[in-house]
């Protein structure tokens, strides 16, 4: 990262209800952390919650205004528990449908059930929030095909929006 880029900041939430109650080991946040880590990301906040839509929307409410990256691992499929994308498009002020996209089309190149994804990508203030899967390959998998978009990201929600 050159001087002239800013620095980029992310918060990592992990949604699930057993590593909430201490019952399993929390293996898809630390793998985000630390591919965020990997490409120039300061980790200001790692948190775990269940599964439920009003803790989610709490956290992303609170660090949303702590870092210009949120992102969460869990709770993005179809079970009847995963609502992180229901927290997020709560909170969000618009979503950025491409992204999410982007993740699914790259993921079906390695399985079938990337279809079966339902993460979002929003914008609430300044912040990007940006949703992953629970499972620790398919969540770096994700964050790795939409990773380069956000310099460009940081740099219009910032107010810069020369084009050259």
């Amino acid at each position: 990262m050159s001087s002239s880029t800013p620095e980029l900041t992310a918060a990592v939430v992990t949604v699930s209800d057993s590593s909430s109650r201490g019952e399993r080991d929390d293996l898809g946040g630390p793998a985000v952390a630390a591919a965020l880590e990997k490409r120039n990301f300061r980790i200001v906040a790692r948190e775990i919650v269940p599964d439920d839509e009003a803790a989610i929307r709490d956290v992303l409410i609170r660090l949303s205004a702590q870092a210009q990256f949120v992102v969460t691992t869990g709770g993005t499929g179809i079970a009847p528990r995963d609502v992180t994308p229901e927290a997020t498009r709560a909170v969000c002020d618009r979503l950025i449908e491409g992204v999410a996209e982007r993740m699914r089309s790259e993921g079906a190149k390695s399985t079938k059930f990337a279809a079966l994804s339902r993460a979002l990508c929003g914008v609430r203030g300044r912040a990007v929030i940006l949703n992953l899967p629970g499972k620790p390959s398919g969540a770096i998998e994700s964050f790795e095909a939409v990773v380069d978009l956000s310099p460009h990201i940081v740099q219009l929600l910032s107010g810069n929006t020369k084009h050259t």
